[in-house]
Parts: C-alpha cells; structure tokens; sequence
C-alpha cells in the first residue's frame, strides 16, 4: 500500500502544480516591473544546467522545457512526500494540504535552496515576489490533499471507480 501512495501522491503533486503554476504566471505579470524577474524554478533550472553545460550552449525554449519539467517533477516528488504523511498533519484534507504547502515552501525557500547556495533565501527577496510564492504553495497544497482525498479514498470503498466489476455491464463487449 505504501508504494500506491506514493505513487499516486506523486500523480497528485504533479496535477496539483498545474493551477500551483497558473497562480505564479498570473501574480508575476501583476508584480512591478523591477520585481518581474524570472520565478524560482527558472532561477533553480537555469543555475543546474549551467552546472553542467556551457552558457550558451541550451536554446531559450529548451531552458523553459526543462523549466517546466523539473518544476512538475519536484510538485511530483513533494506530493509523494504528503503521501505518506497526511496524518501527521492537523485537520482535515482542505487544512492539512495548505499546512502541507506552507511546509514545502518553507523547507525549499528558506533552507533546502539557500543552503545548497541555489537561491537566496526568501526573506531577501521582495515582500511581493515571497507572497506570490506562498500563495501558490498554498494553492499547490490544497490541489494535492483534495486530489489525494478523493482518488486514494476511492481504493476503500466498496464499488470504485477504477477496479473492475465482477458483473458484465453495458460497456463491455462479449
């Protein structure tokens, strides 16, 4: 059971950073113009590539692919992460989600990259820019628990949505 959570929390984290990533596009434009500098996971991506290729030698929308696919795969990784961990959490599924969030967040922007000297932390980054990332987290979060809550609870429960039935029904061929 402990690999179906992950996996399926991986799948949920991976669902869950797409309206995650949504919020962060549509705050950035409504940042000001000096703060409108490229989000986290281009700054993580673009440190990383640059770790192991020349500058130069990585075309701009190759950049954004990898961008976008390490982005996922880390929103992946960490909803695996909740997977295993939900109870460990205080309140329902729509608080523990959020809580969870913020956890991510805080592990990420005030420990985990500034202490392998990817970022600066957030707390020297502007006011707006570390709110635009909180409230995504918090938005990725949510995503996550409520996903998780419906397809893992649907494993439980007596006629699932995703198990075969033993009785033949209108759908299936003879």
């Amino acid at each position: 059971m402990t690999l179906l959570r992950l996996a399926l929390g991986f799948v949920c984290g991976i669902v869950a950073t797409g309206p995650m990533s949504v919020v962060m596009v549509l705050r950035h434009r409504r940042l000001p113009t000096r703060e409108r500098y490229p989000l986290p996971p281009r700054e993580i991506t673009t440190k990383a590539v640059e770790q192991i290729v020349e500058p130069g030698e990585i075309t701009a929308s190759t950049y954004s692919a990898l961008t976008w696919l390490a982005h996922f795969g880390y929103g992946g990784a960490a909803g695996a992460l909740y997977a295993v961990m939900p109870r460990r959490l205080p309140g329902g599924a729509a608080v523990r989600g959020p809580l969870f969030g913020l956890l991510v967040w805080t592990v990420s922007y005030l420990g985990l990259l500034p202490g392998l000297r990817v970022l600066t932390p957030a707390t020297e980054h502007p006011l707006r820019r570390s709110g635009l990332m909180i409230a995504a987290h918090l938005v990725w979060g949510w995503f996550v628990a409520m996903v998780f809550q419906v397809l893992f609870s649907d494993l439980t429960r007596e006629s699932n949505a995703f198990h075969a039935s033993p009785r033949r029904h209108r759908d299936t061929r003879s």
